[in-house]
């Protein structure tokens, strides 16, 4: 890493801010299959790549999430950068349509975009006066617009808080850290495991006269008040969980507790944040600390620079319920970190170290490495390379690298040139603002995918009007979506108590059981009960 002349913290930081360098992109690119079909996917980039309408422009920041299946990269200029699935309109280019080309959102044009975060169909991004915009579905109120009339934005829409200093996004979610004392943080969308930390799941009857839960949106950003005399200063959102540091270095989290994810020693959900009792004492954050949220884990750099982390870390194993120093990384001076789905990166001396369950070439070993690694290991045609920023999603990871000395390797690297925006085969009319409107796929996978919808429709016509949206969706299971299926099946097909009777419950304990799955139906078997929570939140068999 650069030293600074007076070795100034906050020189420091401003210094990574500014750098920016050459984007490099390894994983998945079939964007419109990815999560939904179970196999191998064509298209799959096994080695770090250049990307052809990046290739020489200063990329400064990159976004994606553990649950998205789109990228967003930010330039020096402050130009947005979007491309991958495009169903909810989260790519913000006022249409539908899926780009395979990373293209330059043009109504952000007259903003300097400084950060961005990306949840599973939505993204938020802050501009350099400190505003805010956001794009994509809003069912939730994940887009902080302060309405839920249209549940897809195709274009950006402003959010209703000011003096934003950056964001990040959970699956149907979204946090924003503001210079406003009292209002460090603010959150708006899906509060249904707490992980808005307003002290709620705002839970409630869909009828007076029925058992049917449902989960009231939160589409105005709000200030969370049990952290209001606090200045949060770091956040990381994982698909329903929370980490977040202030300004003394303590940790705190809350959400989603399944598989200790949490830190608390137990799987307990939280309803507003609670400190991390390890993280305190003479073993706070330092200003420089990197923190990540995963799926099913989250991660810190502690003092010395020491990785910790928690949650499911494995596929097989225990999972780590608190804080654990991650000891094949000591010693390592950690710039920065990203979690996946199952899979994390990290950008370390002149080094980049990644590790995971993948599927799809998104740890970047190249065609002759593993798939996947169950320690960290070095991305070998990255070595000597100072990485600059890292970000990971759901099959793929993006890595920025500094071109100074190295441009003659960057040049030996491949480059992914992808579609064209009129070579793209799924073609929609409009954008739709509600259920009705009219999407006419051309596309072999769009057909399949609206066969696959009508016949679930048929088969279950009693579902809700939410069930049936989130059918639609099919990014993947809302057991998945919690990380509460079977690792070896993180991006694949169907989750196994989702209609379809299975006998085995899903592992993980006590909070397991708490997906959003559809009731079976009365020819078939019930999915076993997962314990407390289960029976909490569990559908009623149908009668």
């Amino acid at each position: 890493m650069s030293t600074l002349d007076d070795g100034s913290k906050v020189e420091e930081v401003k210094e990574k801010e500014e750098k920016a360098g050459e984007l490099l992109f390894c994983g998945a690119t079939s964007w419109d299959i990815i999560g939904r079909k179970k196999g191998p996917v064509e298209g799959n980039l096994v080695s770090p790549t250049r990307l052809r309408p990046l290739v020489g422009i200063d990329i400064r920041f990159v976004a994606s999430g553990c649950t998205s299946c789109h990228c967003v990269a930010l330039d020096v200029e402050g130009r947005c950068y979007t491309w991958g699935r495009n169903e909810k309109g989260q790519l913000g280019h006022g249409d539908l349509i899926q780009r395979d080309r990373p293209t330059i959102v043009s109504d952000l044009s007259k903003y300097k975009v400084v950060k961005a975060g990306a949840g599973r169909n939505h993204t938020v991004v802050v501009t350099e006066d400190g505003n805010s915009l956001s794009f994509g579905w809003n069912k939730h109120g994940q887009l902080g617009s302060g309405s839920i009339k249209n549940e897809i934005e195709s274009s950006p829409v402003r959010c209703l808080v000011s003096e934003v200093k950056t964001t990040a996004c959970g699956g149907e979610f979204t946090a924003w850290l503001t210079s406003i004392e009292g209002a460090s943080i603010l959150t708006a969308g899906l509060p249904q495991y707490g992980q808005l930390g307003h002290g709620t799941d705002n839970e409630y009857n869909t009828k007076d006269s029925s058992v049917r839960l449902a989960y009231e949106a939160q589409p105005r950003p709000r200030a969370i008040a049990s952290l209001a005399g606090e200045k949060i200063v770091k956040v990381a959102c994982g698909t329903n969980h929370t980490v977040a540091v202030d300004s003394n270095g303590f940790v705190y989290t809350w959400g989603f507790g399944g598989y200790g994810r949490l830190g608390h020693k137990e799987q307990k959900d939280e309803w507003a944040p609670r400190r991390v009792d390890i993280f305190q004492r003479r073993n706070t954050l330092p200003p420089d600390a990197i923190i990540s949220a995963g799926s099913v884990n989250s991660s810190c750099t502690a003092g010395g620079g020491q990785l910790y982390m928690w949650g499911k870390i494995k596929n097989a194993g225990d999972d780590w319920m608190y804080p654990k120093p991650l000891m094949d990384l000591s010693g390592w001076n950690i710039r920065c970190m990203d979690s996946g789905n199952m899979h994390h990166f990290v950008g370390a001396d002149n080094s980049c170290i990644s590790w995971g369950h993948a599927q799809y070439g998104e740890l970047g070993y190249g065609p002759m490495g593993q798939k996947s690694s169950a320690l960290p290991k070095k991305v070998d045609i990255l070595e000597n390379m100072h990485v600059i920023s890292v970000a990971c999603g759901a099959g793929h990871s993006m890595v920025v690298v500094d071109r100074t000395n190295v441009a003659d390797r960057l040049d030996q690297l491949d480059i992914h040139d992808g579609k064209a925006f009129d070579e793209v085969n799924v073609v929609l009319e409009a954008v739709p603002q509600s259920k009705g409107s009219a999407i006419k796929p051309s596309s072999k996978a769009a057909k399949a995918s609206l066969k696959a919808k009508k016949r679930k429709k048929s088969k279950d016509s009693s579902d809700s009007e939410e069930e049936e949206e989130e059918n639609e969706d099919g990014d993947s299971s809302d057991e998945e979506a919690n990380g509460l299926s079977d690792t070896s099946e993180q991006y694949g097909s169907k989750s196994k108590g989702r209609g379809k009777g299975s006998k085995k419950p899903s592992s993980g304990g006590k909070g397991s059981g708490r997906g959003r799955g559809r009731p079976p139906s009365n020819n078939k078997k019930p999915a076993a009960s997962q314990g407390k929570a289960g029976a909490k939140r569990g559908r009623p068999r149908k009668t």
